[in-house]
């Protein structure tokens, strides 16, 4: 048995240490949707509907830039902030909101499940801005059709208290070894995602184990 991982943690106006980022599509500036199983990327853009129902991160849609998009555009925007993956998952299957800046552990769920629809990049004016390696990856397309615009990468961090480490950590390590300083009180991010980024850390530590991809694993590197 192999075990997958939905894909790396990447933002996507839906992913330093494996991560990426994109946005997903249901309409165009549109009000409420629906399902959209076996829906095929638009050949060209319609007119306005001069709304837009979006699911997003706290942050992505701060005043500063959202107030000029509404001037210029005429689209109004209503936002919907979701604090996890699973809960901008569960917004998008209510068929409410048009798009979504999904992390990539959210963005083939929805894509799977035919809650958003294929992105005609030509439409997009400033695509070819985006960097070459953030495009078409396995978090934000399918079968060779994108599904999302990937906006940047993100990264971990790692915090530590320094009474307990007067000399910064320079490796994972004090994370993952078990005979870790930090044994006990080490508090990791929730989410099955984060098996990628032990995996990385073993990719280096125990080469023996082979794992080529850290989104892959079989029963012996799982373990």
């Amino acid at each position: 048995m192999t075990w997958r991982l939905p894909v790396p943690r990447s933002r996507s106006l839906t992913f330093a240490t494996l991560a990426a980022s994109g946005v997903f599509l249901i309409s165009s500036c549109g009000g409420t949707s629906s399902k959209v199983d076996g829906a095929s990327a638009l050949t060209k853009l319609g007119a306005s509907e001069k709304a837009l129902n979006m699911v997003a991160w706290a942050g992505y849609t701060e005043k500063a830039w959202l107030d000029p998009f509404m001037t210029e555009s005429g689209c109004q925007v209503k936002v919907k902030t979701a604090n996890t993956s699973d809960e901008m998952v569960a917004l998008m299957q209510t068929g409410e909101y048009d798009i979504v800046s999904a992390s990539g552990d959210s963005s083939l769920r929805l894509i799977a499940a035919g809650e958003v629809t294929p992105v005609n990049t030509d439409l997009i004016r400033n695509y070819v801005d985006i960097f070459d390696s953030l495009k078409s990856k396995p978090w934000n397309s399918s079968d060779g059709q994108p599904y999302g615009v990937p906006h940047g990468r993100g990264v971990n961090v790692m915090m530590y208290n320094t009474e307990k480490f007067p000399t910064p950590p320079d490796s994972w390590s004090v994370v993952f070894d078990a005979d870790s300083p930090a044994k006990g009180s080490v508090t990791a991010y929730d989410a099955p995602i984060y098996i990628a980024d032990a995996a990385i850390y073993l990719m280096s530590t125990q080469p023996d184990l082979g794992i080529k991809n850290p989104f892959a694993l079989d029963d012996k590197q799982f373990t």
